[in-house]
């Protein structure tokens, strides 16, 4: 085994590399400043705080302190439930450091949401004429394909 120099200071056994020395440059500096602390509160969000609280508001960006501790995490919150997280703003702070491990979130500043989301009460539009899939239906060949379109098409007619 031989040294070789890559026109840097350190010097590495011919092959060997240190891992970090793979990682772009743009990553590196993301996960210093805690890139992964969002992605892990962003994937679970919905894990970490209860369902009601997740419904109406959502993580937009993280600030962290030195050392990675006492951050801010900035939430948008939808118009008109600003008072119920500003009165779990703690609650969402304990649940996150608890999910770390350590003092990862020190405050919670909201930013509220101004255009809501109108959610669709009923996602499928209502059919009125079943002629054309039954007929359909009745080409398929596979039978537990077609017993299958049978129970979803049941389902469907008990829902609506």
């Amino acid at each position: 085994m031989h040294n070789k120099n890559n026109n840097k200071t350190q010097t590495f056994i011919q092959g060997l590399r240190p891992f970090s020395s793979s990682i772009p440059k743009t990553l590196k500096k993301h996960i210093r400043k805690g890139g992964y602390n969002y992605s892990n509160i962003v994937d679970n969000w919905t894990k970490m705080v209860s369902k009601k609280i997740s419904d109406s508001c959502y993580p937009i960006t993280v600030k962290m302190g030195k050392n990675m501790r006492d951050g801010n995490l900035v939430l948008n919150v939808l118009h008109g439930k600003e008072l119920e997280v500003e009165y779990e703003k703690q609650e969402i702070i304990d649940k996150i450091n608890s999910f770390f491990g350590y003092n990862c979130i020190s405050h919670v500043t909201l930013k509220i949401e101004q255009n809501t989301i109108k959610k669709n009460s009923k996602v499928f539009p209502k059919i009125k004429n079943f002629s054309k899939i039954e007929e359909k239906m009745k080409k398929v060949k596979n039978e537990n394909l077609k017993s299958s379109l049978n129970n979803f098409l049941k389902a469907f007619h008990e829902r609506n």
